[in-house]
């Protein structure tokens, strides 16, 4: 299947990273879309991957199941470099980020087509996302949806501060105006490294501009989780990575003066400490309760560490990324939208 380059909607990227197996399943996914003949294409960004990932994207070349799918290669490592020259490599209006290990449902491309041909002026909206986690998940993870990108505000469609990066879709001339393709400000995730933000960047960044974000549930996906993410000692730190990111995206929201947001800061962390002591009490009541004591206070302490990085920055006056993306009216996000990972 083809489709001329002139009436190309949607570039759906890729970036991947030594992910050959989930790579397949989610190129399968896309190649089994349905009543979507026309306005998109696919591209892989291989971020330093083995050879590996290079045959199965020509495989699916080959198969002629995805228009005009090509691999391009990013050599800087990090998620970051690898979205910006999936940006950079692309040239639709509309650009869907879309992980390596994300299935799409089968109608995911045709409703996102149809979200963005209706909703021309928004600056990118996102949809239904669920964990698919590995057999031996722990229970309680059930109530860290948020640790893996889930995002789920119901059946309506509808305006949001934020989005999860998986299935993001953005339009190309927010993007721009956003900044973020000339200059991000956080790294993101760089090979095993687990302090992300980039995400959450992006959408706050573009929200700024003044342009709607929004959540589409018709759009729907499932982020698989391979078991090596739900082991204890690796949960505990992505937590801690999170709760850094927390730190860096409220610093980015900041509506006041640094002194504003040091004041605000101190207070909130302080507040937030208790909840780990009080859940050590609990500790006693098994493993599940000893891996949620430690999993909220790991992103809390995250938090601490995001902070102080934020501080240190400050003070020497090299925090460039303070305030640059508040709110429109002036006003701070929920807190719950940089959860997202």
């Amino acid at each position: 299947m083809t489709t001329p380059k002139t009436s190309v909607e949607v570039d759906v990227v890729i970036c991947t990273y030594d992910n050959p197996e989930l790579l397949d399943r989610v190129l399968s996914a896309l190649g089994a879309q349905e009543r979507a003949d026309g306005g998109w294409r696919v591209t892989v960004v291989d971020n330093n991957s083995p050879d590996t990932t290079r045959a199965v994207v020509e495989r699916h070349i080959q198969s002629r199941a995805l228009p005009e799918l090509r691999r391009v290669v990013e050599s800087e490592q990090g998620l970051t470099p690898a979205r910006r020259c999936g940006v950079r490599s692309t040239t639709a209006p509309w650009i869907a980020f879309v992980d390596d290990d994300c299935l799409l449902d089968e109608r995911w491309i045709e409703r996102a087509l149809a979200f963005a041909r209706a909703h021309p002026e928004c600056g990118g909206f996102g949809g239904r996302v669920s964990p698919e986690y590995a057999s031996g998940a722990p229970a309680l993870l059930s109530r860290y949806g948020w640790a893996f990108a889930e995002q789920d505000l119901g059946e309506v469609p509808t305006t949001v501060d934020c989005l999860v990066g998986a299935g993001m879709v953005l339009h190309r001339s927010a993007l721009e105006a956003s900044g973020w393709i000339a200059g991000p400000y956080f790294a993101d995730r760089v090979g095993r490294k687990l302090v992300s933000g980039g995400d959450v960047e992006i959408a706050l960044r573009v929200a700024a501009t003044g342009r709607a974000l929004w959540y589409v549930p018709d759009c729907t996906l499932r982020h698989v989780i391979p078991r090596h993410r739900t082991a204890p000692r690796y949960l505990v730190r992505m937590t801690r990575g999170l709760g850094v990111s927390y730190s860096l995206a409220q610093a980015l929201l900041a509506p006041g003066s640094p002194r504003a947001w040091f004041r605000a800061t101190a207070k909130d962390l302080v507040r937030a400490a208790v909840v780990p002591l009080k859940m050590m009490r609990r500790i006693t009541s098994g493993a599940d309760a000893r891996l949620d004591a430690r999993l909220t206070a790991s992103y809390e302490i995250g938090r601490w560490f995001g902070a102080a990085r934020v501080l240190g920055l400050l003070v020497r006056g090299r925090c460039d990324y303070f305030g640059k993306a508040r709110a429109v009216d002036g006003r701070a996000r929920a807190d719950h939208v940089v959860h997202a990972d």
